[in-house]
């Protein structure tokens, strides 16, 4: 599976985009071409190598003859709609623009139809925007994990006066998303970087496992104390293992002053709320207290709704929050006929491409009550059937 990995060293924009994937072997020139196909003819490319920090990278400007100052949402969506990219570049394109506008609305109190997008309205940006997509498209990435997002603090001066950093607009375009502050005052990330980046990813966190084949660095325009780069990895991430890699969130307290039920009610709670998995474990606290460790599992973008719970239905004072790798064998789902009716099974893809089938529990209690037989017989005559549909040594 061809894999990205956006490293966002000094933040994202859509210019470092370009610049990361064009420095990674996309040819400038079949970008071009691509982008020709949106039918503006004020625009080119600008491509070169500039150095940061004694770090060569691609820096793409893109250089612009029409200076529309602003543009709604319907025209950008006329200008991508018209256009003869791609239909999935053009549905993710009008994708990007529409949250970025839908943000814009809720910061001016105003309906996303009457909202202007200044400095994202304008050529230089729909070029990024179509440029990226259409980029990833050309190369041919099936699955993309971004890093944790660095963002700076200070101002900027926009259409609208001085605009805090990061930019609201930004700061929405990335709710759910991993960011870590930075002691350097500048917009590391601009509204469409987040916009692109919150579109593009499948994941967040480290980088993936993936055999490396090539790296890419787009440049920033600033030059700052750290290197204003952006680099790309690419990579076969089939040949690193049958499992995916992702970013995921343990929430975990210590409880030694609830009743059983109290846990077990926070803990349906949790799972009935979309946590990944609930787990507790007994231990000894200070004072030689019993207690339990509560740790929950979930997706980062989760990770706020379900620490509210924790504190809301138990008696915590303090929830330790942290995030962590998990790689996970690739699943899927299926059925298997045996004599107390159809079965669901969790069918996992181990190491070394071989199956494992996990008969589903409620089901198969569902199915033991209902023939008046023991669970395991039920279960047992699943993982059978199981076996001999799927080819699975006994």
């Amino acid at each position: 599976m061809k894999t990205a990995y956006f490293d966002c060293i000094a933040g994202a924009s859509g210019d470092m985009l370009l610049g990361a994937l064009i420095d990674a072997g996309l040819p400038a020139a079949t970008l071009e071409a691509e982008l020709n196909k949106l039918h503006i003819d004020d625009f080119h490319l600008h491509v070169g190598k500039v150095m940061k920090n004694c770090f060569a990278a691609t820096k793409v400007d893109v250089h612009v003859h029409d200076h529309t100052p602003e543009r709604h949402l319907k025209d950008i969506r006329e200008v991508v709609e018209k256009s003869d990219v791609s239909d999935r570049v053009k549905e993710r394109a009008i994708r990007v623009f529409t949250r970025i506008c839908e943000e814009e609305a809720a910061i001016h109190n105003m309906s996303v139809d009457s909202v202007h997008l200044h400095e994202v309205g304008g050529v230089d940006a729909i070029v990024d925007v179509v440029g990226v997509l259409a980029g990833m498209e050309l190369i041919g990435v099936e699955r993309v994990v971004v890093s944790p997002l660095p963002v700076g603090r200070g101002f900027i001066k926009g259409a609208h006066g001085q605009i805090p950093l990061p930019a609201p607009a930004t700061l929405g375009l990335l709710k759910g998303v991993p960011i870590a502050g930075s002691p350097i005052d500048v917009e590391f990330v601009t509204p469409t970087g987040a916009a692109l980046l919150t579109e593009l990813a499948d994941s967040w966190g480290p980088i993936p496992g993936m055999t490396l084949q090539q790296v890419g660095y787009g440049a920033g325009s600033r030059d700052l104390e750290i290197p204003n780069v952006l680099r790309v990895l690419l990579g076969d991430s089939s040949a690193a293992g049958p499992w995916n890699t992702e970013t995921i969130t343990v929430l975990e307290t210590h409880l030694d002053n609830d009743r059983g039920e109290t846990i077990g009610h926070a803990f349906r709670k949790l799972m009935a709320e979309g946590a990944l998995d609930v787990v507790s474990i007994p231990a000894q606290m200070k004072k030689d207290r019993p207690a339990q460790i509560v740790k929950v599992l979930a997706k980062p973008e989760d990770a706020d709704r379900l620490e509210t719970i924790l504190f809301e239905e138990t008696s915590t004072l303090g929830v330790r929050r942290s995030e962590t790798r998990r790689d996970a064998l690739e699943r899927s789902f299926d059925t298997v006929d045996t004599q107390y009716g159809p079965i669901p099974v969790k069918l996992a893809k181990l190491p070394n491409g071989q199956l494992r089938a996990t008969p589903e529990y409620e089901d198969c209690r569902k199915a033991a009550e209902a023939h008046n037989v023991s669970l395991h017989t039920v279960t047992h005559s699943a993982e059978h059937a199981a076996a001999h549909k799927f080819h699975i040594p006994h």
